[in-house]
């Protein structure tokens, strides 16, 4: 995939290197190259943020007679910047401007501190000689701040210009403007979107509620029908004692069946937030709780997924971890969230011992894989002994009407 690898622990004594990403293999003839080229010149959602973002960014550039422009969103981990909306770049640029680390990258760092970097890209030492920019003289960075907590970082707002420009000139301002509407129309989206979401797990929880409700009067008909059984029994009425027990055993298949349901389907931990910051919080927690170092690696800036496929990528990921705390015998662990040619692509990876069987039953597989097939994805595991465990979910992008059938 040639992303940078990184170091996992630095304070640790015996440091351990992930040695190259985890392969992905899309399904389909050729490899999944088809679906890769069909996916590349796939029209965009009409209704997703980048969409929205793109039409915006294409009229600031031109009020502001800019050469080029990007809007970048800060990740889960809060010291990451993504590239979520570009217009004017190349494909080497914009390659160049897709992640960056919000710690030193100017356009992060000093623009969320003063609230403007206007920067001239020849005395710039974070831009000047190892990014493909020359044919532009100055950059214009401006924090989109949240309206509602203005502390809080949305991501930044980022104009290239073939001139110099002033931190006080008219660009500026005008620059100024449209982050100001940037800012408004990311937090609606987010907010409308965690509104929806809230809305669809309320409703959820109030079917959990009706399978309670019905699961009690089972198991009620099943303890009268015990009751009934011992007469028979003691009785030394066959008949009756053997119509009681297929009673009995129907009412235990319902139940079970109901129950399995409220589980794994309705009493959902999903964060109002997104899967992005449920998996966030799922990774600290992670680490609290075991000698294991985590490392979570999230490189989608924005992922509008239906419910129930963040409830079941959710539940995936917890489960893939809770087997390596419980039997890898692992030093370290990933988890990466990727899209990669149209499928997202969660991987959850350990350095452990490597014994891992899909047949097992305590791994959970099973489970997993029906949670996969529920939104039309997969499960990949792969283990080699002393060489740790692979754990991947992927699934295709969801159509371009999903929300409207789910709204």
């Amino acid at each position: 995939m040639g992303k940078k690898l990184k170091l996992v622990d630095e304070t640790d004594n015996a440091a351990f290197y992930w040695t190259r990403d985890p392969e992905f293999v899309l399904p389909g003839k050729n490899g999944g190259l088809d679906a890769c080229v069909e996916q590349e010149f796939a029209a965009s959602r009409t209704c997703d943020l980048k969409t929205l973002l793109n039409t915006f960014l294409e009229t600031a550039i031109a009020f502001i007679h800019a050469r080029a422009g990007v809007v970048r969103v800060l990740l889960p981990d809060e010291q990451t910047l993504q590239v979520i909306s570009a217009v004017g770049l190349t494909g080497e640029e914009l390659e160049a401007e897709r992640i960056v680390e919000l710690a030193c990258e100017e356009c992060g760092k000093d623009a969320f501190k003063h609230g403007l970097c206007s920067t001239d890209v020849e005395t710039c030492v974070t831009r000047h000689g190892d990014r493909p920019h020359q044919q532009f003289r100055s950059v214009i960075s401006i924090p989109l701040e949240s309206r509602n907590a203005p502390e809080v970082l949305l991501g930044v707002f980022t104009l290239f210009f073939d001139k110099p420009q002033s931190s006080s000139g008219a660009a500026s301002t005008m620059a100024i403007s449209f982050s100001d509407l940037l800012s408004n129309l990311i937090e609606h989206i987010k907010s409308h979107r965690e509104i929806k979401r809230a809305e669809l797990l309320a409703e959820r929880q109030s079917i959990a509620n009706e399978i309670h409700d019905s699961l009690a009067q089972t198991l009620n008909y099943a303890r009268m029908n015990t009751t009934l059984l011992s007469d028979a029994l003691r009785n030394h009425n066959e008949l009756m004692s053997t119509k009681y027990t297929r009673d009995i055993d129907e009412a235990l298949e319902i139940g079970q069946k109901a129950v399995r349901t409220l589980i794994t389907d309705f009493r959902s931990e999903m964060d109002p937030a997104g899967i992005l910051q449920a998996l966030q919080t799922l990774s600290e927690q992670f680490r609290k709780q075991h000698n294991i170092v985590l490392d979570c690696s999230i490189r989608v800036a924005d992922l509008d997924l239906p419910l129930e496929h963040e409830i079941q990528a959710f539940h995936i990921v917890r489960e893939a971890l809770s087997n390596i705390a419980k039997h890898s015998n692992a030093s370290h662990a990933r988890l990466i969230v990727d899209h990669l040619c149209g499928y997202y692509v969660f991987t959850v990876e350990d350095n452990g011992v490597g014994t891992f069987s899909p047949v097992e039953g305590h791994y959970g597989i099973i489970i997993m894989r029906e949670r996969a097939h529920r939104i039309g994805g997969e499960i990949k595991a792969e283990s080699t002994k002393g060489l740790g465990t692979c754990v991947q979910l992927f699934f295709p992008e969801p159509e371009t009407n999903w929300r409207m059938a789910h709204d």
